[in-house]
């Protein structure tokens, strides 16, 4: 069992580490692992804040039972129902007969959906936007935060300790036993491949908070936040706007035999010459997608180059754009490689699939190769390069 660890003289860290889940959602590598992050708030009476995924439950309960020493919580305080923090309600219900569950009306009508049966008869108290939970010496005021990323958000700051709870917001991949990361990679990865779609609800989010004292953020993944917050607000800003963090390129390419690869990677090296511009080059046959869709946040520009296939799209190329779209990238120039042997149609394409997402320009020329890049398609690569940085 790992240690818990104060947040506050007040505000106990009870949260656990999953350090071999492997996939995260069933779909994010996680070679790192997840943090499942919970929180107790002493008061005059005593909150608990979430639970955690079902993997590391008795490793949860112990915890929380070793910081109560002996007291029972007055409130299970639910912000997010996903089930990695939401699967141990029921038996935390059991466990103390005299808590009361404190969650959306949202959240209540979905406990049912996950623990059938469940009876919050004289047990649930339904919170909403601006409502207040008086723990006696301090006070949780809560916000809703519909779609960030579920429909029953809510956050909740603390008034004694200036705390506030986020949820999902301001997480990030891997788990905190593996020490001091790089908080914006990770939270990047995180939050344009799970929170990346609704940029406008974490805006009105933003928006709502601006004006509090807040002296750390506690999310629901990852570390604790208590210094230069205005640097971890300034990139959610500029993440919920699709705002590119920087003026570079990211060269995408999905390649078969190599002669795809060839006229992207000789794009990133025409690019890197002209001395303007950061680039960034991704394999999407090796890497994983979603290390492809948080660069494609950060950066200015794309470059995608990929191979017909089947007469249309080859699938890791169709898969990331797909992955773009879904998750609500907008506003980007766009340089475009296509190869074939002997029908080349991938521009066509990736131009079908930019044209679903707001904003994207196409920068001329498209460049098409046949099979392997020749002496005569470099006159037009560079056309490209030059057209990207311009």
């Amino acid at each position: 069992m790992q240690p818990c660890s104060s947040v506050t003289p007040t505000i106990s860290y009870v949260g656990v580490d999953d350090t071999d889940l492997g996939l995260f959602e069933n779909q994010y590598p996680v070679p790192t692992g997840i943090s499942y992050n919970s929180y107790i708030i002493k008061g005059e009476k005593i909150a608990l804040l979430d639970t955690v995924d079902s993997r590391r439950t008795e490793e949860w309960s112990a915890l929380v039972s070793d910081v109560l020493c002996g007291s029972e919580p007055d409130y299970l305080v639910v912000l997010h129902m996903e089930p990695d923090h939401s699967s141990d309600i029921a038996r935390t219900l059991l466990r103390y007969p005299g808590l009361k569950l404190v969650a959306s009306r949202k959240a209540l009508d979905m406990i049912p959906q996950f623990f059938e049966g469940i009876d919050l008869t004289g047990r649930s108290i339904a919170v909403k936007e601006g409502d207040t939970l008086d723990l006696g010496g301090r006070t949780l005021t809560f916000f809703n935060a519909p779609m960030v990323h579920w429909p029953e958000v809510v956050i909740a700051f603390d008034s004694l300790d200036k705390v506030l709870f986020t949820a999902d917001a301001f997480g990030t991949f891997g788990a905190l036993s593996y020490g001091q990361t790089d908080w914006t990679i990770q939270a990047r990865r995180y939050y344009t491949n799970i929170v990346g779609k609704y940029g406008p609800q974490v805006q009105t989010l933003l928006k709502k908070v601006a004006t509090l004292d807040i002296k750390a953020i506690a999310p629901l993944h990852g570390p604790i936040l208590k210094d230069n917050l205005s640097q971890y607000i300034d990139l959610y800003n500029k993440w919920s706007t699709y705002t590119p963090e920087t003026q570079g390129v990211l060269v995408a390419y999905a390649s078969v035999y190599g002669g795809t690869e060839q006229a992207a990677l000789r794009l990133a090296d025409m690019i890197r010459a002209e001395g303007k511009y950061e680039v960034a080059t991704i394999d999407l046959c090796r890497q994983d997608v979603s290390e492809a869709v948080a660069q494609a946040f950060r950066m200015s520009t794309l470059a995608l180059a990929s191979v017909t296939y089947d007469g249309a799209l080859f699938p890791a190329m169709h898969h990331f754009l797909y992955h773009l779209r879904i998750k609500g990238l907008r506003n980007r120039r766009v340089g475009l490689i296509e190869n074939g042997s002997w029908a080349p149609v991938a521009a066509k394409a990736m131009r079908e699939m930019l044209g679903q997402m707001p904003g994207m320009e196409i920068v001329e020329p498209v460049v098409t190769i046949r099979s392997r890049m020749h002496t005569t398609d470099t006159p037009t690569l560079a056309a490209l390069a030059a057209s990207l940085t311009a």
